[in-house]
């Protein structure tokens, strides 16, 4: 009789915010339950005495089911959602069949586990967070404020929001007093955001300076167009860059390699695949002005047979003009 007494026990969880549901795998065998989204509780539920291989698939809930499991001495990977194969028939989706397929896929090693982040560089990795929604949070104040401006025929003074913008702005006001209060309500909504950008960058600029990252982040700050946000967000975001064998690898990671849908003869590249979406702007934008230029005769040489290398921008001649056709 099929049984769990022996052997690996593969147990697939599908974890919601409320509620888990386990099943556990053993050859032919399967077991199936249900319980409340506490880590106690779930631990508790799962088979005992064996020796468990546990997954499930990375979401909302973060990582505190892993790190208690893996306190408990119970082998746990969280599986990246992307890399999950999914059957192009399969068209029920429910909880338990959800937990059976990670347990049968978890039991042949089908499954692709990720970095799980220590607790101390998941923090970090909030407080950067925290400080990007800040800054898309400005952005939209300002142009709010700035279209509220426009609808009413003012153009605001200097290129840039600084000293001079703001102390423009609060010389501004409005017959209507609906209007003035608009305008007020947009102006302290903009302040807030702008102080608040504040706090957080003289914070990331503590963490920055005395964490245990501070010598990632000056040897990262070396590079042309990276300071201390941008290194300490790609250290908050990535990691542990030594996990990374290569830098194909690395470049996967971040998403900057293209896609391809090759077959036969035929080999068809498109757009890059686009995979971690926080660091790549900062890997592709800063990678990119850290490079200096290549010399133009490097890159005639490189040009493939058929095509012209790069010429030489020509100054245009001043020519005058000429004369109106005659009457």
């Amino acid at each position: 009789m099929n049984d769990f007494t022996s052997g690996t026990v593969s147990v697939g969880l599908d974890v919601h915010a409320a509620s888990i549901r386990l099943a556990a795998a053993r050859m032919s065998c399967w077991r199936s339950a249900r319980c409340p989204m506490t880590t106690r509780r779930s631990s508790a539920s799962l088979p005992a005495g064996r020796t468990l291989a546990v997954a499930y698939e990375a979401g909302p809930t973060g990582f505190g089911l892993h790190r208690h499991l893996r306190a408990a001495g119970i082998a746990c990977d969280v599986v990246a959602p992307g890399l999950v194969p999914v059957r192009a028939g399969d068209r029920v989706k429910t909880d338990p069949r959800d937990a059976r397929k990670f347990a049968r896929l978890h039991a042949g090693g089908l499954l692709e586990a990720i970095c799980v982040p220590s607790v101390e560089l998941e923090a970090v990795c909030d407080l950067v967070r925290a400080r990007e929604g800040a800054r898309i949070d400005r952005m939209r104040d300002r142009h709010r404020l700035s279209k509220f401006l426009l609808r009413h025929q003012r153009r605001m003074p200097f290129k840039s929001w600084g000293a001079g913008r703001r102390k423009w702005l609060g010389e501004q006001s409005f017959d209507q007093q609906a209007q003035q209060a608009a305008f007020g309500t947009y102006v302290q909504t903009l302040d807030l955001v702008d102080r608040r950008v504040e706090a957080l960058d003289r914070q990331l600029a503590e963490v920055a300076e005395r964490g245990e990252w501070a010598p990632l982040v000056a040897r990262l700050r070396c590079l042309r167009g990276i300071d201390t946000l941008t290194a300490l967000g790609l250290c908050a975001e990535i990691g542990d860059f030594h996990r990374f064998q290569s830098a194909e690898a690395f470049m996967s990671f971040v998403g900057l390699v293209p896609s391809e849908r090759s077959s036969g003869e035929q080999r068809r590249q498109g757009s890059i695949t686009k995979g971690r979406q926080r660091p790549r702007p900062a890997a592709a934008g800063r990678g990119r002005l850290a490079l200096p230029p290549p010399p133009e005769g490097l890159l005639r040489a490189l040009a493939p047979p058929g095509r012209p290398g790069p010429r030489r921008a020509r100054a245009r001649l001043g020519l005058p003009a000429a004369p109106p056709p005659p009457l």
